[in-house]
Order: C-alpha cells, then sequence, then structure tokens
C-alpha cells in the first residue's frame, strides 16, 4: 500500500554508469497538514545479500578482505576492508544469490543458509535492501581458493578468523563494515559461537 501522504512528481536520472542515480521530486504531507516539495536523490545499485560462515567445531569464521574505493576516498588510508561475503541479487532470489556468492568469493560450497533478517543500510540515499544469512562450515565444503570472479574485478583475499578475534577486530577498529559487524554481533547475542 502506498502512502497517502507521499506523491512523487518526476524522476530524473542523473547518472548510469555503474549503477543508477536518480532525482527524485515529490510532495509531502507534513504532521500540521501542509505539503511541501522536496527533492531527493537516491542511488539504486539493485538489493543484496550478505552471509557470514562459522564452524562450531574450530570455534572460525569465514570473512573476506578487499579494496573499496569510497571507504579510501573518505580517509581509509589503505582502502582495505574487512567484510562479510556479499553480493548483489542480480535478478536471482537472496538464498541462491548468497550460496552464488558464498563459493565465488570465498570457495565454501554451502547448501543450507539461515536468514536471519532484511536491512535498509543507508536508507537515506541508497534503495537497496540486503538479506542477511548465516551458515555453517566446515573444511570439506571448501572446493575452490575463492577470491571472486577476475571478470568482474574481484581480487578478495579469504580470512578463517577465531570469532573472539573478530569481535576484538571491531573493537580495535580493523572491522568497520556495518553488515559484517551486525552478523558478528548476531551470533554473539544468540551465542551460536
Amino acid at each position: 500500500m502506498q502512502n497517502p501522504n507521499i506523491n512523487i512528481l518526476k524522476t530524473e536520472v542523473l547518472s548510469d554508469n555503474w549503477y543508477t542515480l536518480n532525482k527524485v521530486t515529490f510532495t509531502v504531507r507534513k504532521k500540521d497538514g501542509t505539503i511541501e516539495t522536496q527533492s531527493r536523490e537516491a542511488y539504486d545499485r539493485g538489493n543484496g545479500a550478505v552471509i557470514l560462515l562459522y564452524n562450531l567445531s574450530s570455534g572460525n569464521v569465514i570473512l573476506t578482505r578487499q579494496f573499496r574505493l569510497p571507504t579510501y576516498i573518505n580517509g581509509n588510508t589503505t582502502g582495505m576492508m574487512i567484510e562479510a561475503c556479499a553480493g548483489l541479487l542480480d535478478n536471482d532470489q537472496p538464498e541462491e544469490c548468497i550460496k552464488r556468492e558464498t563459493e565465488e568469493e570465498t570457495g565454501y560450497k554451502i547448501s543450507r543458509v539461515e536468514k536471519i533478517l532484511e536491512a535498509y543500510m543507508s536508507p537515506g540515499s541508497v534503495t537497496e535492501i540486503l538479506h542477511f544469512f548465516i551458515a555453517e562450515y566446515s573444511d570439506d565444503m571448501k572446493i575452490t581458493d575463492g577470491g571472486g570472479l577476475e571478470e568482474e574485478g574481484e581480487n578478495i583475499e579469504v580470512l578463517e578468523l577465531p570469532f573472539e578475534k573478530a569481535l576484538q577486530m571491531i573493537d580495535s577498529g580493523e572491522i568497520r563494515d556495518a553488515k559484517t559487524i551486525m552478523l558478528l554481533q548476531h551470533l554473539r547475542i544468540k551465542h551460536i559461537l
């Protein structure tokens, strides 16, 4: 059901190079009943999925490290980010997407995942909904070295870390990616590891 207090008047494409940046002009009925016209930019990159792999017997988790230009521009001196495995849906269902991304990025072939939540990660400017998953892994599920797809320009390092070390890396600032922090905290709150 659409919000009766919002009326979209016009959508202009500002950029359609990597993903789509739109300028949306709309009216909004405020609490006092007045109607105001506003314009906002919204970046549409599609929806995505993210997963945290964990191993109950070893107490380890699988994370990735890769270069992220926006963080480099905003003061991350190396541009490298430690993150949970993630990717865009690309017209797949979230579960299918995250299984594919897990194999491409980490080298682990998983069959069972548990969806824990959906969240908007930057609702003031990005349309993306992110589907969050967790899954147990074991050494026998490793079928390749991972690292991502060369044709997509991916150069991903796979990290296997003790869960407690990963939590310490949040405190030290080594892990600053929101989706990864949320997944690690989920494992902690649910006492999974």
